[in-house]
């Protein structure tokens, strides 16, 4: 089922929510099967997983496909509505202050990640039942605690240190030559090369490549240098004055359609209203 077509945006607002003094609103529901009628914007952070069930995250030009165990963080500025698949697709959800989570990514900047920047695309994360089995034990203890800074603290802290351990992991098992092919990937030299500039880096075959990003970055090289080549072009597009199709030819991609598609998946808007969002005003040399 595709939503690709225009939808209503309604706007969702934390002083509606959230009561005078709380940080937090906790909730469980039952999703619908229905069509969403509209998507909704929001001006607060937000935090959800799937209990049990399967469900989709609609946005106006695409849809996230969750599963029993997927955690997903959610920015402000990203219009969307969620969608159960089946039955008793049961979400839990956080509703987190703006405020506060500034407050927090100030003190601990290692939560900038999980709480990106307003508009971002969501960091969605899968949960096995072990980790699900826990995630559930500190939410019953937020959901009946007093909705202030300490104990909202007390769940996402340990929540995202566990996270973080877990990708530290990961990393650390990564083979070197790997690891140092990506740091190089970074080079606009070899990312507008596409996959096969960061296969050239690694000097491994492409099949195994490919098979050791799977397994340590769950992505594939060409999902790699894609979102390389739209963060560059995202910066350009913030802080030069440079056109669209020389954005793309910079980064190396020289189908113009291919460019707005890859931008609009990783920004969730064309590389035109990004522009226009983003761009303060570039100042010209005299």
């Amino acid at each position: 089922m595709c939503y690709l077509y225009a939808m209503d945006i309604i706007a969702l607002k934390q002083s509606d929510i959230l009561g005078k003094g709380e940080q937090y609103h906790f909730s469980r529901t039952v999703l619908s099967r229905d069509r969403p009628k509209a998507l909704h914007d929001q001006d607060y952070y937000e935090v959800f997983w799937l209990h049990n069930g399967r469900a989709r995250l609609v946005t106006e030009t695409s849809q996230m496909k969750l599963t029993e165990g997927d955690l997903v963080f959610l920015a402000p500025g990203f219009p969307h509505a969620l969608q159960g698949v089946g039955d008793e697709s049961h979400i839990v959800n956080i509703i987190l202050k703006r405020k506060r989570i500034r407050e927090l990514t100030d003190r601990f900047p290692e939560l900038a990640p999980y709480f990106p920047a307003p508009g971002s695309l969501p960091v969605q994360i899968h949960r096995d039942m072990r980790h699900l089995s826990r995630l559930s034990t500190a939410a019953k203890t937020l959901e009946a605690a007093p909705r202030n800074a300490l104990y909202l603290e007390a769940f996402l802290l340990p929540l995202v240190a566990e996270l973080l351990s877990e990708a530290r992991d990961e990393n650390a098992a990564m083979p070197a030559w790997l690891s140092d092919a990506l740091i190089r990937a970074e080079d606009p030299s070899v990312f507008r090369e596409g996959a096969s500039g960061l296969v050239a880096q690694c000097g491994k075959a492409h099949a195994h490549v490919a098979r050791t990003m799977q397994m340590h970055l769950h992505q594939t090289p060409s999902d790699y240098i894609n979102t390389l080549r739209m963060e560059f072009a995202a910066r350009q597009l913030k802080g030069t004055p440079d056109s669209l199709s020389e954005i793309a030819d910079e980064i190396g991609i020289h189908n113009m359609s291919h460019f707005h598609r890859l931008f609009r998946t990783r920004f969730g808007m064309t590389p035109r209203q990004y522009r226009v969002k983003h761009q303060k005003g570039v100042v010209q040399p005299v």
